[in-house]
């Protein structure tokens, strides 16, 4: 059987989580410090810094403790910095 590479572990990334409601940013905290976007749509985007996989699952741990309906959830990646162009 072949084995499935499923990346670093322990490396953090960002990550935009979405869910269906409206959460405050009194959430915040107990979504370990992430930042907490109501939406006109109904929906809150929930995004921040996730320290490792271990992390991630533990916040969404917590959105199904909320009761509401997990959206989507998407690794970001880091902005690229803005390099001019080379172009003759």
């Amino acid at each position: 059987m072949g084995e499935i590479s499923t990346g670093d572990r322990h490396s953090p990334g960002s990550y935009e989580i979405r869910v269906k409601g409206h959460l405050d940013s009194r959430w915040s905290p107990w979504f370990d410090g992430m930042v907490l976007t109501p939406d006109s749509d109904g929906t809150t985007l929930i995004h921040g810094l996730a320290v490792d996989q271990a992390a991630l699952h533990g916040l969404l741990q917590r959105i199904r403790d909320t009761g509401l309906p997990l959206v989507s959830v998407t690794q970001v990646e880091p902005d690229q910095p803005d390099v001019p162009s080379t172009d003759p």
